[in-house]
């Protein structure tokens, strides 16, 4: 007669709870950032079933390469649609893993979408508060000057998604009356749907940014970080910027008091390395992938 003590170490048993274990872990949904696709993001994918091999990893197949340059609304309605029929087959919920202008589209879905059930929003190197310049080694300070001609249109806002982020500290007054997509998701433009966006928003459980001073892309740097952002980037005047975190216009300063929002710097990554460094994913994904 086998012992209580034989059943429980039973490798069979085992085997059962190693499953049980693992099973248990949410869907994580990737969307990949600006001139790249699925295939730049399965190093990511496999650390995570690596780590947690029962889980179920899906990386967006929509918006690839040249195609990522359409205006962000029109990817935040089409990724959305994918999002929402993941969602309905993951009754526990999902996280959003997404890397850079990943992490924008992945804002507004989050936004516009009602009852999403997404539990933990990671946005990996993502310029959440904006960008003010490209590629620090190629392009010179003055040529970002120029952008926004090119940018602050409704012309441009409608074709290229650089110009929907596109942020520039010296044009505010532009900026806020032509940029269609950021200033209306941050708040800063009012707009009939504010509180509708906020209460959406406000359904994540964690809001968990990642970056580091030495990416070589996003600039300036700090815009991934939502609230340290507002002593130490020249993105916009402390005085604008406060007021977002201070009114609450998306529900960001909730999300601190909540305790939610968790900031994670990591020294000597490019940008290209962010979706494929081990120790960025063991540090500062892995902990939230429940």
């Amino acid at each position: 007669m086998k012992t209580l003590s034989s059943i429980l170490t039973s490798p069979a048993l085992m085997v059962l709870l190693a499953v049980g274990c693992t099973s248990s872990y949410k869907h994580v949904i990737i969307v990949h950032g600006i001139l790249s696709g699925p295939n730049d993001l399965q190093t990511l994918s496999r650390f995570i079933t690596e780590e947690h091999p029962s889980t179920k990893v899906t990386v967006i197949d929509l918006f690839n390469n040249m195609e990522s340059i359409k205006p962000l609304w029109k990817q935040v309605h089409g990724v959305g649609k994918v999002i929402q029929r993941i969602m309905k087959k993951s009754p526990r919920g999902v996280h959003l893993l997404c890397f850079s202008q990943g992490g924008l589209i992945c804002r507004g879905v989050l936004s516009v979408l009602p009852n999403h059930n997404v539990h933990a929003f990671i946005a990996l190197a993502s310029p959440l508060a904006g960008q003010y310049g490209v590629m620090k080694s190629y392009y010179p300070s003055s040529a970002m000057d120029s952008v926004y001609f090119l940018c602050y249109n409704k012309f441009m806002q409608k074709r290229i998604s650089l110009c929907n982020f596109w942020n520039d500290p010296h044009q505010q007054v532009k900026y806020l009356k032509h940029n269609n997509f950021l200033p209306l998701l941050n708040g800063r433009k009012p707009h009939s749907k504010m509180a509708e966006w906020r209460k959406n928003f406000l359904r994540i459980k964690k809001l968990v940014l990642i970056g580091g001073p030495d990416d070589d892309v996003i600039i300036p740097w700090q815009s991934r970080y939502l609230r340290s952002h507002l002593c130490i980037s020249n993105i916009m005047n402390g005085r604008d910027f406060f007021l977002f975190y201070r009114e609450d216009t998306f529900g960001l300063r909730t999300l601190d008091a909540r305790s939610d929002i968790i900031m994670c710097s990591c020294s000597g990554v490019k940008h290209s390395e962010w979706d494929s460094n081990q120790q960025v994913f063991k540090r500062c994904i892995k902990p939230w992938l429940d």
